[in-house]
């Protein structure tokens, strides 16, 4: 049986640093209306979805199976990607699995599943890869192309697996937030010889619109997206090349790290909706413990070939990626890099993760 082109999509974390593009994507040309799920519509984030055309706001939350049944009907298509730092690990599961089992039920005929790496699988189950934001998602990657085997004919489903956004090298309050150090650029972070396969937010809406668009190939494909494998020596080496300011690299052990700018949020629960006295909840520390040492062991591959025969004009090196960040800031009257990436105005320009616009308060 034929599966079927959508043509109105429901999604859930269109607010977030990755919805953004990708609903920009999706309505760029009215091929597609979406309606988006937020907490509060008059946010921001949510102006700037309605200011696109062709998306509406459903008020709500996704950990609510009336509003995720009001989401879904009257549309064919869903996009989820639940905000696990809200959730944490253990509620994102259920609601995740909630999610793929309603949209069935209310007649989605496809469903796209916004993903990350199963790592702790990857890693031959190597607790010292254990990264809950990562392994809460991956596990329903997994089980979900598992229920398309049986359910493809009802409703297609792809798994769409990325991974941190290379905004997040040259933004505040991320895991690798670059500081200015006697006018060197500077990231240390524990990453020791290894690289992260960062991601393009602009790439992201590229490869969520093709999985809509191609939905006979794309249903029961795992799409894992990436712009290159960046070690951050080559990272600092390309910053110098693009903007002609002196950037390094210093690999920095963990007790080193975590007793820097994170120190404060080190003990906090990584999912700031989660119990603190559930056994099952990671803290920061420990979930990002596992996340610098997936990159640093290079657990993780990409197929680099597939994203260049699906995307052809896709950002491929760190270089492109740095070098299409600076001219976009000065056309947007932003400054360059090197002045977007200084301390006193890196941290007054809007956030690039949710979690930190909502000061880690958002309702689940």
């Amino acid at each position: 049986m034929s599966v079927h082109a959508p043509s109105r999509i429901f999604v859930v974390g269109g607010t977030g640093a990755q919805g953004l593009p990708v609903i920009g994507a999706l309505v760029a040309d009215k091929k597609y209306s979406v309606r988006a799920l937020s907490r509060d519509p008059a946010s921001r984030r949510a102006k700037e979805l309605v200011a696109l055309g062709n998306v509406s706001i459903l008020e709500g939350t996704f950990a609510d199976e009336a509003t995720l049944r009001e989401g879904f009907r009257g549309c064919d298509g869903a996009y989820i990607n639940i905000d696990g730092f809200n959730t944490g690990e253990k509620t994102e599961i259920y609601w995740a699995i909630r999610s793929y089992e309603i949209a069935i039920e209310e007649g989605i005929k496809f469903f796209v599943y916004g993903n990350l790496d199963y790592a702790l699988k990857k890693s031959g189950y190597d607790s010292r890869f254990r990264a809950g934001h990562y392994d809460g998602k991956g596990r329903i990657g997994e089980w979900i192309l598992s229920q398309n085997q049986t359910n493809k004919t009802r409703m297609g489903a792809a798994v769409f697996t990325t991974g941190p956004y290379m905004e997040m090298a040259v933004s505040a309050m991320t895991p690798m937030t670059p500081s200015v150090e006697e006018g060197v650029v500077t990231w240390r972070v524990p990453l020791g010889n290894g690289a992260v396969p960062h991601v393009a937010l602009e790439d992201c809406g590229y490869y969520a619109r093709w999985l809509f668009d191609n939905p006979e190939r794309a249903s029961g494909m795992d799409l894992e997206v990436a712009i290159e494998d960046v070690d951050y020596q080559r990272l600092a080496a390309a910053f110098e090349k693009v903007t002609g300011r002196p950037a390094r690299y210093i690999d920095t052990d963990l007790d080193s790290y975590w007793n820097g700018p994170l120190k404060m949020a080190a003990s906090l629960p990584a999912g700031y909706n989660a119990d603190p006295g559930d056994k099952s909840t990671m803290s920061f520390r420990d979930n990002f413990t596992g996340f610098w040492n997936i990159w640093k062991h290079k657990i993780i591959e990409r197929d680099y070939a597939l994203l260049d025969e699906i995307h052809p004009n896709r950002i491929k090196s760190v270089e492109q990626w740095l070098r299409r960040e600076d001219q976009l800031g000065r056309e947007l009257g932003k400054g360059s890099l090197w002045e977007r990436i200084q301390p006193q105005n890196l941290y007054k320009a809007p956030p690039l993760l949710k979690l930190t616009e909502d000061k880690r308060q958002g309702k689940l």
